[in-house]
Parts: C-alpha cells; structure tokens; sequence
C-alpha cells in the first residue's frame, strides 16, 4: 500500500474491524520502528526504513458537533506546532495552522509527510440529522483541502472510516482518492481469515475446546458459524472472521454477541426506517455495483448502510451487481434483537424475561411451556401493530413468530422449500430441530398443520441429523388475536 504510487487512500470497515490496528501498523512503519517488524515478512521487503514525520488524527474523538469537532482539532494541531517548534497565530484558521504543519514537518525533516487520518466519518455519523451536522461538514471542507493543496509534501495520506460521505467531506475535496475498500488484495487486511486462525490461535482453540466439551472441530465449526462470513471484494471472497468478536471468545471460552454489545447497533435508527418489517428482505437482497462501491450512506439506500457498518455482507455477485446477506449467527441475532420490541409493541424489560423462557423451553424440549411463552410474547400484535395492516394474517404471524426465535438466538429459517411442499419455518437449537406449520384456525388450525407436515413428509429431510426433530403445528386466530393451540409430530 505505501509503495503502490497511490498517494491517497481511503479504507472502509465496520466498527471494530482492526481499522485502528492497521493505522498503528502504518505509524510504526513510516516512523522507521524497524525493532517492531522483526520475524515478519517485511523485513524482506523493506531495506531503508526511513523516519518520515507523521501526522496521525483520529477523528472518534471530534465528537458530534463543530466545537467537539474544532476542539479535538485545535488540541491535536497544538502538539504538533509544538513538536515542529512552530510559533501559531492565535488568529489563524485550522485549515492554515494543518498547512503550517505539514509544510514545516517536510522542510524540517527533509522527507515527505504521511497523514493517516482513523475513523474520519466519526462526527458526521453522529451529527447526521441534526443541526451541526452542516458545522461538521463545513470543517472538513475547509481543513481538509489542504491535503489537495500540499500534494507535493505528503508521502501518504490515509483514510479510514465506515460509512461514505461522498459529498460532503475529504471525498469532494481529494478527488484523486483511490477507494481500496473492494480491491482484492485488500480483501483480508483487516479482520482474520481461517488461515491466521490456524497460524496463530491453536492453543486458544484447544483451551475453548477443554472448556466447553467440544472437539477442536466442533469448536471451530461454532466460532465460524457466529462470528465468520465477511467478504469485502467481489474477485476475492476470502472468509473474514470479526476479530473484536472472536478474540473475545477465545479469550472467555464463550459464544455470546460481543460486537454487538460494544455499542454497534447506536446508529441504525438513523439511517434504517421501519427495520422491523424490511429486516426479513435482507437476508438476500440485490444491490448495484455502482451503489455498494461508490454512493453516498445518504443517498444510498438501508441497504448500503447495512454493508458499511457490517450487519450485510457480499455474497455473491454477477454482471447485474451483487447479492447482499446476514454474514453471521451474531449478527443475524443482534438485528432481530433490535427490532422485536418495536414489532412486539412491548418494552424492552417487559420481554427480556419471556426471551430468555423461551430459549431455554424450546432449547431442551419443553414444548407446551413454550408455546405458552410464545402465547403471551405474540398476543394481539398482528391485531393492534398497524404498520402489518398490508399483510395477509398468516403472513404477519409467519414474521412476529420469525422474528422472535431469531433474536433469542436459534437459526431459523422462513418458507423452506422441499419437492413436496413449502415449510412455514424451521428453527434448530443445539438439541432439537422445530419444523413448524402456521395455520388460521378457519384455516384447519392445528390439525391441518400436524396433517400438512406428516402428509407432505416434512420431518424426512433432518431425520440423518443427531439431534431430535419434532413437527410442530400451530393454530392462529384469524382476527389476529395471537396463538390458539398447537400439536406435535415426531
């Protein structure tokens, strides 16, 4: 990357990803800090080692309005007039005082400056939708040219960040900007692939594996399945693990949604209307190419927002743009999480304690203690939410009851399709495999959903797997009332 002849670079990740990490890393290397490269491959590589100045912001901390935002900048411009033994002009702008800067490091030190800039969208994200959010974007325009203007002064500047203001900030000014976030040989640079896993993490795999009784196979299979599953370039779909996520799981011998806990979910009313109906649409959703690598988060839909930040990932592509889709278990759940209370019409703390019934009834098979939590979680809401007015009942039932066994963490999987007929859900726990038959009551209810499942022999296709399956069918009231009865077959 420093060495490729693009003087400017910008690299978008989701939150967590290692986008700090990679800025260190730079640091160190244009600093000349040879001692922290030994035993690694660029020693091979590297035969001068020069000591360029480097100017390093890290925009997280400008906060989100303009006088976070030019306070941040004036203390970190402050250390580096000091550094440079530069005399400011109390009266200067911030734009001049960064062009002092830059201009003195070079001429002082003989060589180019490196400008790594981490998490530059950071206060326009926070600031979208409020009245700073312009103050915001004004200090950027005007701080920010001055990387256009001292070209001739700058080794590298480098960028990172999420989400793409591409009118509005370093994007309308530095229109040479290389995005490398979709080249392929940038595809694993931040996060790990299996490959480091196996290289790097074998006595922690072991450990995990002691801890919880399972196989080093059975361990790996589990870490894949939550934390696995990001793909970053269309002609490179190397497997990328979210390594906040799963080094914390190394390090407690735990399964658990640890991205998601960081804070990770804080922006997605902002920019995701109505998430509670869409979110079945995007477990695979199309999108141009041109939208995914080039648009701005404004303008470019829930769905671009959703990849940018992580909850979607590539999953395939084709010469008509790319297929979109949850990347992982943890992510899958934390979405569904988000969304339940709103669809549910109920508060957070009124259904933590139902959620966790619920997992733990359905997890070891005790059906008619479930059904009776699923009673109470589902009652009117097909009846009272409005916004499922444009559905058909069964339909509405289908996403409440869908949506519900997502976010206490089973894999569940909607209108699964076979040669003999079409299953309403199937939902798997580590012990028990559910396929489950909506009916309305005027509908046949129960009995026709136990008949549909024997008749059209939907248990056949999981009987190889060693954990038990059960058919459950479960009779709805047409009025949307919520759950009537229900009836098993094994």
């Amino acid at each position: 990357m420093a060495n490729n002849g693009k003087q400017y670079n910008y690299l978008s990740r989701p939150r967590r990803f290692g986008k700090s990490v990679l800025v260190d890393t730079l640091q160190a290397y244009f600093e000349g800090r040879k001692d922290l490269f030994e035993g690694l491959k660029i020693m091979e590589l590297e035969k001068e080692w020069k000591q360029h100045p480097v100017i390093r912001l890290d925009m997280s901390r400008g906060g989100a309005n303009t006088a976070t935002l030019r306070s941040y900048l004036n203390l970190r411009f402050k250390e580096y007039e000091e550094m440079y033994a530069i005399i400011p002009d109390p009266t200067a702008k911030l734009a001049d005082r960064f062009d002092a800067i830059i201009t003195k490091a070079y001429k002082q030190t003989g060589l180019k400056v490196a400008i790594l800039i981490d998490e530059y969208d950071s206060p326009l994200q926070h600031s979208w939708k409020t009245p700073e959010h312009e103050g915001c974007t004004e200090v950027y325009r005007s701080v920010f040219a001055i990387l256009k203007a001292d070209d001739a002064y700058q080794r590298l500047v480098f960028i990172t960040g999420i989400t793409k203001f591409t009118q509005i900030s370093l994007f309308s000014v530095l229109n040479n900007l290389t995005n490398i976030s979709f080249l392929p040989e940038h595809a694993a640079i931040c996060g790990i692939t299996e490959e480091e896993i196996g290289e790097n993490f074998k006595p922690e795999l072991k450990r995990m594996a002691e801890v919880n009784g399972w196989t080093l196979q059975q361990t790996h299979d589990n870490l894949k399945d939550y934390y696995d599953g990001y793909h970053f370039s269309r002609r490179n779909m190397v497997d990328v693990y979210n390594p906040f996520s799963l080094l914390n799981a190394l390090d407690t011998q735990d399964l658990s949604c640890f991205w998601v806990s960081s804070g990770a979910t804080s922006m997605l009313p902002k920019f995701v209307d109505n998430m509670e109906l869409r979110l079945r649409n995007f477990e695979h959703c199309p999108i141009l190419r041109k939208t995914l690598e080039s648009s701005d988060v404004i303008n470019g839909g829930a769905e671009l927002f959703l990849y940018q930040t992580g909850y979607l990932t590539i999953k395939s592509s084709d010469e008509f743009g790319y297929f979109l889709g949850f990347p992982n278990q943890e992510v899958r759940q934390a979405l569904y999480e988000v969304v339940l209370p709103t669809l549910t019409m109920q508060s957070e703390s009124d259904i933590i304690s139902l959620q966790s019934s619920l997992f733990r009834q359905l997890g070891t098979g005790q059906i008619a203690d479930a059904m009776k939590t699923l009673k109470a979680f589902v009652a009117d809401v097909p009846y009272s939410n409005k916004k499922l007015a444009s559905m058909d009942m069964e339909e509405r039932y289908r996403l409440i009851i869908s949506t519900i066994l997502n976010a206490i963490g089973l894999k569940v999987e909607m209108e699964h399709m076979l040669a003999t007929g079409r299953i309403d859900l199937i939902a798997q726990t580590s012990r028990y495999i559910y396929v489950i038959e909506l009916k309305l009551r005027n509908n046949g209810g129960k009995k026709a959903a136990i008949q549909q499942i024997l008749g059209n022999k939907y248990l056949d296709p999981f009987k190889a797997d060693n954990r038990k399956v059960i058919g459950l069918g479960i009779e709805l009231d047409e009025e949307g009332k919520g759950l009537l009865d229900w009836g098993i077959t094994e």
